[in-house]
């Protein structure tokens, strides 16, 4: 009798054990939902008031694609890192779902594109280079520019290091984002970025033309015109030229010698497009830019005199000595003018797109700037509007 009672209060206290049990697993999984909910609401408030509203990242349409890459990796993917099947990108280059981040620094990212071949049987692209300081005020005027041209073109974006926000999985812009650091107007980091956006693009060897722009530029013709232009010419656009004045050769500085000439001395514009053979020159350079660097101090600034003066020095004959990114000067100050919404207007635009007479492959032609700067944010509405009839985007 002794056992059975015993037996008989053990079972009830197993019995009572497991509604216990019970009872706790649902408590757990009550309060993980309440937590999981509570924290998609915080997240989404801290976007709405964290993110600036002004960032643009379209909510487009997401594109299941798959792609060969033709780009050498500079790091092993994690498996984790790789997107699903389904949600792939159409990405408009032939690199596919490719993260252009990794951990190489300057010195071993130049090493390895200068190891890059210098030519590929691959499609031909235009590598554009947004050198940023954030976001693309007018990148819904790119991304109708880039509409329909997949495979055609590569995006690299170099962004202040403290700008850390991505676009949507659907936008061109999306993962462009190379390893950064910061810039300032005038010093030699100015062009550090030019150089770590010029060695990231290399890296692609379908890569044969490179464009280097500001979240300012806009393209003034349309895609197949500029593409066009720029993969049938001979050489390459960068501005060099001999300045007389205070601004031109009163910036040389004597230490520069021997190495560097008042003869060798060269002003230009920073936005240049270069073909890959010169991309790899200006990468490869370290004796003229450690003379740069030690001696090109204000009033003498790195990116209106390195570059022409280095090309004029080591390949002459590689560029038209002219850019084809058009900015107005005429105010006389140091920066040029900036556009405002009220600037814009089909006759305005024509009037940079076919108001100049240049030599394009030793023939006349009224076609000498392919994009143009500065706008103001506030251009992006009438250039939308603007758009479809002057450069065939879709509506």
């Amino acid at each position: 009798m002794f056992i059975k009672r015993k037996m008989k209060g053990l079972k009830q206290v197993m019995n009572e054990g497991n509604i216990h049990v019970a009872s706790t697993i649902t408590m757990c999984v009550v309060m993980v939902f309440i937590v999981f909910v509570l924290g998609t609401f915080i997240t989404d408030r801290y976007k709405t008031v964290i993110i600036p509203k002004d960032l643009y990242f379209p909510q487009f349409t997401v594109v299941t694609k798959t792609r060969f890459s033709s780009i050498y990796l500079c790091h092993k993917s994690s498996s984790s890192s790789a997107p699903s099947p389904t949600h792939v990108v159409q990405f408009t280059d032939s690199t596919g779902y490719v993260d252009l981040w990794h951990s190489m620094s300057d010195k071993e990212l130049i090493e390895k594109a200068i190891r890059v071949p210098r030519t590929s049987k691959h499609t031909h692209k235009l590598a554009f280079m947004f050198l940023t300081r954030g976001s693309l005020p007018l990148g819904p005027f790119w991304e109708k520019f880039f509409e329909g041209h997949e495979g055609l073109f590569s995006i690299y974006l170099h962004t202040s290091p403290d700008f850390n926000y991505d676009p949507p999985n659907s936008s061109v812009f999306y993962k462009r984002k190379i390893p950064s650091q910061h810039v300032q107007w005038g010093k030699p980091t100015m062009i550090d970025a030019e150089r770590r956006l010029l060695a990231n693009a290399l890296l692609d060897v379908s890569n044969h033309r490179f464009i280097l722009l500001s979240e300012t530029c806009i393209p003034i013709f349309n895609f197949t015109t500029i593409y066009n232009y720029l993969t049938n010419a001979d050489k390459s656009f960068l501005s060099s030229f001999d300045d007389p004045r205070k601004i031109g050769r009163g910036r040389y500085n004597k230490r520069m010698g021997p190495i560097i000439t008042l003869q060798d001395w060269r002003k230009g514009s920073q936005w240049f497009e270069v073909n890959r053979e010169l991309a790899v020159e200006i990468i490869s350079d370290k004796m003229y830019y450690q003379v740069f660097q030690n001696h090109c101090l204000p009033p003498c600034y790195m990116d209106e005199h390195y570059l022409p003066t280095l090309v004029n020095k080591v390949h002459p004959n590689l560029t038209t000595y002219t850019t084809v990114t058009w900015t107005d000067w005429s105010g006389g100050k140091s920066h040029p003018t900036t556009f405002m919404r009220k600037d814009i207007s089909a006759m305005f635009l024509n009037q940079i797109r076919y108001g100049s007479n240049c030599t394009y492959n030793g023939a006349n032609s009224s076609i000498c700037f392919l994009f143009a700067r500065k706008f103001h944010p506030n251009t992006l509405e009438p250039l939308m509007k603007i758009a479809p009839s002057l450069f065939g985007f879709s509506p």
